[in-house]
């Protein structure tokens, strides 16, 4: 396995090939990306895929292909949409903090004590950030094992994983706000105390006390969904009970459903109402065709006979013979870049611009509002104003 040299190296793979690193790390949890499909993004070009294995950004697995999990843990990272909760983080920056605490107080250089005080500044806000991160995730992670998680088994032992995790994070937090309330490391805050040291410590305050109100959130809801689960765990054993009583026949001589049904009035078991419709005495009194209808439905009623339908027309050339219109469009991305390379105003640009069809003032001036509405990015807007046929408009300049 071959390693980098230098940054410039790593960044120059990193970037000729981040159409296909791009594409692998949004496919991470697919786990079954071919070599095939990886070989078309590099346009066939194996040297560069072989490059990319014997430096270790990618892991080859037969036919597949996938991120190496420094890589994968470095994009995941900084792109904050790692799933795992890792706490151990917060641990190693406390024993970093309390290590280089120690050496501080023994070193006499001036310069290496800077060191020292600089490491520990580090760690502190990496305990910050990496904190809101686990509570973040593990508020995420809780959610989804809740709702996505098909097995109750295993949703519960998740859960219950997760809740412990909360606790350790809780500790670690507990451990940190000890630490920077100089309650351990009283000579060191006392000695050690500077501008941009104080200034981390109050952030960093801040964020824990952040993360202390998730995560008793969190314990919210992890106890709620656990209550849940155990109250749908209860419904389908009985409702399992009630159908093994069913199939054996003993339904009514071993239970009291019929006590139950009895005492329940549900809407469910109520009949589909029917109501019969009545007209109004002044159309039946006014209206011939009403009339008819009565008549016909009496003489059904007398023959035993159904009422024949009418059949709809079959014709229908008429409804064929639609006449199109024309609905004339304009490419406003063509306007657009059209005007960006003159000088002219748009509201001057766009009175002489050939649109390739007669457009009135009135359609100008609605592509100048559409143009400005879409692409005012693109514009320098200024404070000037003009008049034009009783129309106010502003002076715009490409940008």
């Amino acid at each position: 396995m071959k390693t980098f040299s230098s940054i410039k190296q790593l960044l120059g793979m990193l970037s000729r090939e981040q159409k296909l690193i791009s594409e692998i790390f949004e496919k991470r949890k697919q786990l079954s990306y071919k070599y095939d499909h990886a070989l078309e993004l590099v346009e066939y070009n194996e040297d560069k895929l072989s490059s990319l294995i014997e430096f270790a950004v990618l892991r080859q697995n037969g036919r597949f292909l996938e991120l190496d999990d420094q890589f994968l843990q470095f994009f995941e990272q900084i792109l904050e949409v790692n799933e795992d909760i890792n706490v151990s983080y917060i641990n190693e920056n406390l024993l970093a903090i309390h290590q280089n605490i120690v050496y501080y107080l023994q070193e006499n250089s001036e310069t290496r004590r800077y060191n020292y005080l600089r490491q520990v500044k580090n760690a502190l806000r990496k305990i910050g950030v990496i904190a809101i991160r686990n509570v973040v995730d593990l508020k995420r992670n809780i959610d989804n094992t809740f709702k996505n998680e098909p097995n109750y088994k295993v949703k519960k032992a998740k859960l219950e994983h997760l809740d412990i995790k909360r606790n350790y994070i809780s500790s670690l937090i507990n451990l940190t706000d000890k630490l920077i309330s100089g309650e351990e490391e009283q000579t060191f805050f006392k000695v050690a105390t500077d501008e941009e040291l104080q200034r981390i410590i109050h952030i960093l305050k801040n964020q824990l006390n952040t993360c202390r109100h998730n995560l008793i959130d969190n314990q919210k809801q992890i106890i709620e969904y656990l209550n849940r689960l155990r109250a749908q765990n209860m419904m389908v054993e009985k409702i399992r009970q009630l159908k093994y009583l069913k199939d054996q026949f003993e339904l009514r001589t071993k239970t009291n459903i019929e006590q139950v049904l009895r005492s329940e009035n549900p809407l469910l078991f109520e009949p589909n109402p029917a109501y019969s419709l009545k007209l109004s005495l002044d159309q039946l009194q006014g209206d011939d065709n009403s009339l008819e209808l009565i008549r016909k439905v009496h003489a059904r009623q007398r023959s035993g006979k159904g009422i024949k339908q009418s059949v709809a027309d079959t014709d229908l050339s008429e409804y064929m013979d639609s006449e199109s219109e024309q609905v004339p469009q304009v490419n406003l991305e063509e306007v657009k870049n059209s005007f960006l390379a003159g000088s002219n105003n748009l509201f001057d640009f766009l009175q002489t611009y050939n649109f390739g069809m007669e457009l009135s003032f009135e359609e100008r001036l609605t592509v100048y509002c559409q143009l400005v509405s879409q692409y005012d990015a693109h514009f320098r807007l200024t404070d000037s104003y003009q008049v034009k046929q009783e129309t106010e408009y502003l002076m715009i300049y490409p940008a």
